[in-house]
């Protein structure tokens, strides 16, 4: 009898806690949040009460430590007045009207301006883009910045760390970032860090997770971002880490995968820009404000020049500034898009965005990778073909076994956006992401010679073809698509 007492009870208890966990997310979860997001904590919890409450708990909220973002204020603020000015950039040639209210937007949510007198210069051979980064490091007099999502020593970057020991003994200071998590799921991890203090260069991990140490925060946030910058004359920025074209995993070298990137490598004013992420990071992890290293170089009037604007994004922001940036490219736009992207999952504005475009009567393409090195967003992304394809989007599917890995878009023959972003709620919500909006024919040009290249070695992916999947893949690719807006 007793027995049946305690069982009842607990049985009670478990419910009434049930029906706690249901009313309070009701209540807590779609607040501040996007209505598919709210939509998925809540199935979660629904279905699995106590383990969705738990993840929520977890990772529910996007937010930094509220020192963390204190500091992200500080150095906005502290790049707002040191660029005072600088925005002035030469008007020889007309900007498309719209241009004028975009570069603002970015300056209100990023504080970077939008700087003249810049040259950029396009690199997609993955190990001709170190053996250039190379020489620069070996120029270097005063300093170097190295900040990347993935930094791994292997036989293909044993080379750039050995430039970057060649100019500590020079008496140059390296300073390296890299995101924690993922860095240390790579082979080698301890060895690369060996390396790194061996060889006299000062490294921090980006968003430690290390509780013994103090240091917490939400454990799926990461820090994105790929950039050098050396002496602030020489800045290189986009989609390639550190690391083999292969990553060095079992499986990728299994299915022969190797990674297809786009880096850009920049002088000018706006390398200064760049340096200004940098400086943020180490900031956020050092608490040392590397102010000395982000004066203002004036502009200058070389002819045949760009206009750059940096625009950082990411949980330290009140905003999510790369999405923001993109949706009014997309709306902007008077002829033409083409997007790269090889992680797309897009939220629903994006998808609005470019399926409004289609029916204003532009032309709008998209290049995403044939097969995926992660599945649950290769899946994901694909639950988006259907719809895309109907609206008029033309795909084009990048050829196995290589991962396009490029995140890059244009817009008309004025405007495009390179840098470490993805078209996904990832890179909107939880990254800490560096895109570079640019102005010129130019750089357009060389883009749009980068897209050829692309689309010769692509498949055309049609509607017909498409419909034609099993239906276990519909059910699989939408089910990844639900999970993919739990954030």
């Amino acid at each position: 009898m007793f027995g049946i007492d305690i069982s009842t009870f607990i049985l009670v208890v478990a419910l009434v806690v049930d029906f706690t966990i249901r009313v309070v997310a009701i209540i807590v979860v779609p607040r501040n949040r996007r209505p598919t997001s709210g939509m998925a904590w809540l199935l979660a919890i629904f279905f699995i009460p106590y383990i969705g409450a738990l993840l929520f708990l977890l990772i529910g909220y996007r937010t930094l430590p509220k020192k963390r973002i204190e500091m992200q204020a500080e150095i906005n603020q502290f790049i707002l007045e040191s660029t005072d000015g600088i925005e002035q950039v030469r008007r020889d040639h007309p900007w498309p009207g719209w241009l004028e209210s975009v570069v603002e937007l970015n300056r209100n949510l990023g504080a970077m301006p939008l700087v003249g007198g810049n040259t950029a210069r396009l690199l997609g051979d993955y190990n001709a883009t170190f053996a250039e980064m190379i020489v620069d490091i070996d120029k270097a007099k005063r300093w170097v910045h190295v900040e990347f999502y993935i930094l791994s020593l292997d036989t293909t970057t044993a080379p750039f760390f050995d430039a970057m020991e060649r100019a500590v003994q020079r008496g140059v200071t390296v300073r390296v970032l890299m995101d924690h998590i993922q860095s240390m799921r790579k082979p080698g991890y301890r060895k690369t860090l060996k390396r790194l203090t061996e060889s006299g260069v000062k490294w921090e991990l980006m968003l430690p997770l290390q509780p013994l140490k103090g240091k917490w925060q939400r454990p799926d946030l990461r820090n994105h971002r790929k950039l050098v910058t050396v002496d602030g004359v020489v800045g290189y920025m986009g989609s390639q880490n550190i690391i083999d074209r292969t990553y060095n995993m079992k499986s990728n070298l299994r299915r022969g995968l190797k990674w297809k990137d786009l880096m850009t490598r920049l002088e000018g004013p706006i390398v200064a820009g760049l340096n200004a992420i940098f400086i943020t990071d180490w900031y956020g992890e050092t608490n040392e404000l590397l102010t000395r290293d982000i004066q203002p170089v004036q502009p200058t009037q070389a002819p045949h020049t760009l206009d750059c604007q940096v625009v950082p994004s990411g949980p330290g922001f009140e905003g999510e500034n790369n999405l923001r940036l993109f949706l009014a490219l997309l709306y902007y736009a008077q002829e033409r898009i083409v997007i790269t992207s090889p992680y797309f999952v897009p939220d629903e504005s994006i998808m609005y965005a470019i399926t409004t475009a289609t029916q204003r009567g532009l032309h709008v393409e998209l290049f995403v990778s044939e097969i995926g090195d992660q599945a649950l967003v290769y899946h994901a992304q694909r639950s988006y073909y259907e719809e895309l394809l109907r609206a008029g989007v033309i795909i084009y599917m990048y050829k196995a076994p290589y991962v396009l890995h490029a995140k890059h878009f244009t817009i008309d023959d004025e405007v495009a956006v390179i840098g470490s972003s993805n078209m996904d709620m990832r890179s909107f919500s939880l990254n800490f992401e560096v895109s570079l909006m640019v102005r010129g024919r130019s750089f357009v040009r060389d883009l749009r010679a980068v897209e050829d290249v692309y689309r010769a070695d692509s498949t055309l992916l049609t509607l017909e073809d498409w419909m034609k999947q099993p239906l276990r893949s519909t059910i699989l690719d939408n089910l990844a698509r639900l999970t993919s807006a739990v954030q």
